[in-house]
């Protein structure tokens, strides 16, 4: 086992090939290890190099609606009324700080989303 620092795309690009071959690999044994270093070097690298940012805060939303199985009408519940609830998923009207924090505490979507930036071409 020779594991270096991924210190770029080519090196990435082989650490990769590596953990494929490795994939499967029974834990705590010398390609199980392998496996799990180089796992950790490669989540390194692109947290550094390909930064995923917050989702747009509508489409949290939407992914909290589809994974919790909630309908507009159990949003409304937790944002306002029906026409609300439409407004803000239709780019309409943007969330306020209460909706925010109503939002966060009910269904449990990290702020850091709720309050990014967003900006729809049908907003005025």
């Amino acid at each position: 086992m020779r594991i270096k620092p991924i210190k770029n795309d080519k090196d990435h690009e082989k650490a990769l090939k590596r953990i494929y071959k490795l994939m499967g690999s029974k834990r705590n044994t010398s390609e199980g290890n392998e496996l799990e270093v180089l796992s950790i070097l490669v989540e390194k690298y692109e947290d550094e190099h390909y930064p995923i940012g917050p989702p747009d805060p509508i489409e949290a939303i939407k992914f909290a609606m589809e994974h919790q199985q909630l309908k507009r009408k159990d949003l409304a519940k937790i944002i306002g009324h029906k026409s609300r609830v439409s407004e803000i998923l239709n780019g309409k009207r943007k969330l306020t700080i209460p909706m925010i924090r109503s939002l966060h505490r009910n269904l449990k979507i990290p702020l850091e989303s709720l309050i990014k930036e967003y900006w729809n071409s049908q907003m005025q």
